[in-house]
């Protein structure tokens, strides 16, 4: 009988990830995380954007989860009363972790309403901090500061849930900066020559027609590569 080597051994399930949608869409007018770009849910978009980046994968959302059963995730509502926030969603998904991914060390989170973030955001991310569970790291472009796009050590769920339940500040960025905060750059993308921030955010139906013009010309600028 072989020898199992380490090598052979499966690798631990070190990062987990969370989908941010519980917001309450009240600039959008409906339920944004299922607002179609170009027929397809934003959910989607942003599934099939983090799932591969991750080794596993949670919703946070309120109301009923029956309205994402086609995403076969596990969705976890808010553990906080009063919609306080993405700061909310983070710590729902830091204690889904610690339950169903005990060896996870951090967490990803990313915006619901955001299609187009980078491909090599966790790794890029999970660089910047070094694997430091007393360091955040947080997405950046030339728009600025994107903290709901964080890597997140999930050591920190404890301080979290007792900075929400004091009520010191619902901002992600005033949570993040009582620790070592690290922004980290991330390029724009070009499309029929103009510059689309990877983080560009769906708030409006504006902002979705948008969205439909940028994936359009993104489109087409693969096509022509």
């Amino acid at each position: 009988m072989s020898e199992t080597t380490d090598q052979d051994r499966p690798a631990p399930r070190t990062i987990t990830g969370v989908i941010l949608a519980g917001g309450l869409s009240r600039r959008m007018g409906n339920d944004k995380p299922l607002v179609e770009i170009a027929g397809r849910p934003l959910l989607s978009y942003v599934v099939d954007g983090l799932r591969p980046q991750v080794d596993e994968l949670v919703i946070n959302a309120n109301g009923d989860a029956s309205r994402f059963s086609e995403f076969l995730l596990p969705v976890v509502p808010d553990g906080i009363d009063g919609n306080p926030g993405p700061l909310a969603g983070i710590l729902a998904g830091m204690r889904w972790s610690q339950v169903f991914c005990p060896q996870a060390r951090f967490m990803a989170s990313a915006a619901v309403d955001t299609p187009f973030f980078p491909g090599d955001l966790v790794t890029r991310l999970s660089e910047g901090c070094g694997h430091d569970e007393t360091t955040i790291a947080v997405a950046a472009s030339f728009n600025g500061v994107h903290p709901v796009f964080g890597l997140w050590p999930i050591a920190l769920a404890d301080d979290l849930e007792e900075w929400l339940k004091k009520a010191k500040s619902s901002k992600v960025l005033d949570f993040a900066d009582h620790y070592v905060r690290l922004n980290v750059p991330f390029d724009h993308l070009e499309a029929d020559g103009r510059q689309i921030d990877p983080f560009f955010n769906v708030n409006t139906p504006e902002d979705a027609a948008e969205a439909q013009a940028m994936l359009e010309a993104l489109n087409r600028t693969q096509a022509a590569e």
